[in-house]
């Protein structure tokens, strides 16, 4: 499929993406002219851009929706599109519902640097001491290990049988058997600190102990230290708590699939929210002086010259010296991506109805990254 970018651009947005691929588990309307020049089109999205939703949307099949947040000049537009007989049809869906993965992961190191504020917790702090139970093995993993990928602890536990309900996988992975796995059959997959691993697990360790530590439930932390705080009123956990429309998941071939409830790995993938929830949280990014928001930015861990790992976020490292923050996720209905330049205070959103098991399904990664080059020309 032609981008409509040049060679570096799409082969540098290629290598993020495989490089980077946080997933959970793994022309214009009706055949038109081609845009060739970034002229505006309508009050939200260029020509340029149109091009790039509409040519990444045809990959998909029938039915699939985008919704998008531009975060750029001190505004915010929004922008949806759903694919109907072959075409792409505007559709108004900000504040609409998606499953959103594994950003979820950027929340729960928020509730970490909240209580970090608090003096609740160090980052340093090894979390043997806040655990309540004895792992299984004697290496120290620290707070700051769960949120930056460095503790050992491998991509999934052992005890999770992801094809027991392949529908919903991780509805039946309680406390009790985290607790058993982490007690019996742990194993780190290197020194913690040592080197970048990405783990659910580790996220969903972390959101189980901030949980523990505020004394309330995963679902009631999060909402009450970053949903209500950022005015993200549609945004929950638990899907029998869903106000207004939640947009239906797709599997790989278009047709609708089960959502997703998480259990004792709520932290590391749960979230649904919305374009216009999203948007608040990138926007408030951009303050400096929100020091909890600014302490998950912080580089804390190196793992190559490509990128860096802040707390839940991503840093890409740009050619133009510039740097990134992203995050994406995925679950079996549901792809997201969401991209920020916290100095030019500017981002991109794209929540999507594309399976995470899709074979295209980086193309919504693609697409977030190719719209942020649009922004970037725009300045």
């Amino acid at each position: 499929m032609s981008s409509g970018m040049d060679l570096a651009s799409l082969q540098k947005i290629r290598k993020y993406c495989a490089l980077l691929l946080g997933i959970w588990l793994v022309g214009c309307v009706d055949g038109g002219t081609k845009a060739s020049q970034d002229k505006p089109k309508g009050p939200t999205v260029s020509a340029k851009q149109m091009e790039l939703v509409q040519e990444t949307l045809r990959t998909f099949p029938e039915g699939t929706e985008f919704s998008l947040g531009f975060l750029h000049g001190g505004k915010t537009h929004y922008f949806g599109a759903r694919l109907v007989h072959g075409h792409s049809k505007e559709v108004a869906n900000s504040d609409h519902l998606f499953e959103i993965g594994s950003i979820t992961k950027v929340f729960t190191s928020t509730l970490l640097t909240s209580l970090v504020l608090e003096g609740q917790v160090r980052l340093e702090d090894p979390i043997q001491k806040h655990i309540g139970f004895t792992l299984g093995t004697a290496q120290e993993i620290t707070f700051e290990q769960l949120a930056n990928h460095t503790s050992g602890l491998p991509r999934m536990p052992s005890n999770l049988d992801l094809f027991e309900d392949p529908d919903n996988p991780y509805k039946a992975y309680d406390d009790q058997k985290m607790k058993a796995y982490l007690v019996n059959d742990v194993a780190l997959n290197h020194p913690p600190g040592t080197q970048y691993e990405y783990s659910n697990l580790g996220a969903g360790l972390l959101g189980f102990l901030v949980a523990e530590l505020s004394g309330s439930p995963y679902d009631e932390f999060v909402r009450n230290k970053v949903f209500s705080e950022y005015e993200m009123l549609n945004s929950t956990t638990d899907r029998t708590k869903i106000r207004g429309k939640l947009v239906p998941g797709l599997d790989p071939d278009g047709k609708k699939t089960s959502n997703w409830d998480f259990d004792a790995l709520a932290g590391a993938g749960a979230v649904f929210s919305s374009v216009v929830d999203l948007a608040k949280f990138g926007n408030a990014q951009f303050d400096s002086t929100d020091t909890k928001l600014a302490m998950t930015q912080r580089p804390s861990f190196i793992p190559n010259n490509e990128f860096k790992v802040g707390l839940g976020w991503h840093i890409l490292n740009q050619e133009d010296g510039k740097e990134l923050l992203w995050h994406n996720g995925g679950t079996g209905g549901y792809s997201s991506s969401m991209a920020l330049d916290v100095q030019g205070k500017q981002g991109i959103i794209v929540l999507s109805n594309v399976s995470a098991f899709h074979p295209f399904r980086n193309s919504v990664d693609q697409l977030c990254l190719s719209l942020m080059e649009t922004l970037e020309k725009m300045d």
